[in-house]
């Protein structure tokens, strides 16, 4: 009781802006009980597993090299740098989204709506309308994943570029390595923050889109 602290405020902050986003674009209120908190987990998830690429390239590694007494440990840090994951939470925000098509619709009305939006209900377009939404749904799901993973793959990427700078045998590589890791590292703090926040307001649009009808 009594004054929130810091941490406190910052928490609320956070849970105040993914609860007015959830409010722009998922107008049931009953939805909104369960996607708002989809939604803020899905940012902190995703920011925590982004925040992994900030430890050293091969700390995590050379942690395993002395436990397991395997020299030759490879481990891929980051999580959302391997498609797997992300393709994977992309999977499971499109079966949310399937959830809430039949759930608000009906079986029988999404099932309509797969046959007749979006270019109307004539019979010679329902081949073509249920190819445009399997379509939608399929590009939907892989660029909701393909963009955090293309994201944090190339950052990995450059930590890794600046890491084998520091291994070269030089005064310059040495400074080098440094400079641009903690520059690197800092813009990269904005990137982190970023694709979590992108991912989540992507969730939220594909499960408002899910409420409304053609």
């Amino acid at each position: 009781s009594g004054v929130p602290g810091r941490f406190q405020a910052a928490i609320e902050i956070l849970v105040e802006m993914v609860a007015d986003q959830a409010k722009g674009i998922v107008h049931s209120a009953e939805s909104r009980k369960f996607v708002a908190p989809v939604a803020l987990t899905v940012f902190f998830w995703i920011f925590l597993m982004n925040s992994m690429d900030f430890l050293p390239v091969d700390l995590l590694p050379k942690i395993w090299a002395l436990i397991s007494g395997n020299e030759h440990a490879y481990l891929r840090v980051v999580p959302t740098a391997d498609l797997n994951g992300t393709l994977g939470m992309s999977i499971g925000v499109l079966l949310i989204c399937l959830y809430y098509n039949i759930k608000i619709k009906g079986f029988g009305g999404w099932i309509h709506e797969l046959f007749t939006a979006p270019f109307g209900s004539h019979p010679l377009l329902y081949p073509i309308n249920f190819l445009m939404q399997m379509i939608e749904f399929l590009a939907k799901t892989v660029s909701h994943g393909m963009r955090l993973f293309g994201n944090m793959y190339a950052g990995e990427l450059v930590f890794m570029l600046i890491a084998l700078m520091g291994g070269t045998a030089t005064v310059f590589g040495f400074l080098g390595h440094i400079v641009a890791g903690s520059i690197w590292a800092v813009f990269h703090i904005l990137i982190v923050a970023l694709q979590a926040f992108i991912f989540m307001m992507l969730t939220l649009v594909y499960i408002g889109q899910a409420h409304e009808s053609h």
